[in-house]
């Protein structure tokens, strides 16, 4: 991997993929931020060959109405930007942490991408590291709200810390797994779907995609979700519980990254921990963990 590095992936020297962690970060804990936040603009240097070659496309936070390195609410005045403000102001701004978490592991012995099908529930694996993420956030964090996806696997990861807590567990379709045209087939391998040719025509467009959800629309729903919670949770921690694509495609969105790219290298193994830092309405840090260990990133479903 290429040392040069930008954007917040360089502030935290956490790569693109593998199993590199940092500590879930604590509310009030957490380090304050430089004068100047980090720049997520593309300044001709990426973090790799792949984002090298890709030309300039308004995908992530600039799709979004805000300026990369200083994402704030739809609406917020220019004004509030840090660029802006002076250093002592920002530091008085309250700060807040959402956690988005992706589910544990999920019992599905015949290996089909589930998608949004009903019934698939954790298995045993996924149960304990449900209980791990329970018993780490559970554990010193300041949280007053607990919210999964209607999913039955995403319900279960949120039970043992809202359990702990003595918090309900809220309900979001925005934070829902992405749709998918291959839910319930087996995608890849020796008769997988993508060895057969009736599907191919819905390949034709691997940067929209052309199989599934838009990757935007996803980024849209989860952004409005994740600022429903800051509301909410204002001055406090909160969990949000979802799935693979809609938290990893979130991250690339509110790193300026483009929104296509590789699932097989995606960070965000099973019972991750991603953690937005904000301050007052704009994010200042995005801290990735692994509380239950890394996971394989092309594992089959989400």
């Amino acid at each position: 991997m290429s040392s040069i590095k930008r954007g917040l992936r360089g502030k935290l020297a956490v790569p693109a993929t593998g199993p590199t962690s940092l500590p879930i970060p604590l509310r009030g804990d957490h380090p304050a931020p430089a004068d100047a936040p980090p720049s997520l603009a593309v300044s001709g240097q990426a973090a790799d060959a792949g984002d090298r070659r890709v030309p300039a496309q308004v995908e992530g936070s600039e799709a979004y109405g805000a300026e990369p390195g200083s994402i704030a609410a739809p609406g917020e005045p220019s004004s509030s930007s840090s660029t802006s403000r002076d250093a002592s102001a920002r530091g008085t701004e309250t700060q807040t942490i959402v956690h988005l978490v992706r589910h544990g592991e999920v019992h599905n012995p015949d290996g089909v991408l589930y998608g949004r099908l009903p019934g698939f529930r954790l298995s045993e694996l996924g149960r304990s590291q449900a209980e791990t993420v329970g018993r780490v956030l559970g554990t010193g964090h300041d949280i007053v709200s607990v919210v999964a996806s209607p999913l039955q696997r995403a319900q279960e990861t949120a039970a043992p810390l809202a359990e702990k807590l003595g918090l309900p567990v809220g309900i979001d379709e925005d934070i829902i797994e992405a749709d998918n045209r291959f839910e319930g087939s087996r995608v890849g391998g020796p008769g997988g779907a993508l060895r057969d040719p009736q599907y191919w025509p819905i390949l034709l467009n691997p940067l929209r995609p052309s199989w599934g959800e838009p990757y935007l629309q996803i980024a849209h729903r989860m952004i409005g979700a994740v600022y429903s919670t800051l509301d909410v949770a204002r001055g406090h921690e909160a969990v949000l519980v979802s799935h693979q694509l809609p938290v990893y495609t979130t991250r690339r969105f509110l790193e300026g990254r483009r929104l296509w790219h590789d699932p097989r290298k995606r960070q965000c193994s099973l019972a991750s921990v991603t953690s937005l830092v904000f301050e007052g309405t704009t994010l200042r840090d995005i801290v990735y963990s692994e509380p239950a260990g890394a996971s394989d990133p092309s594992q089959t479903g989400a």
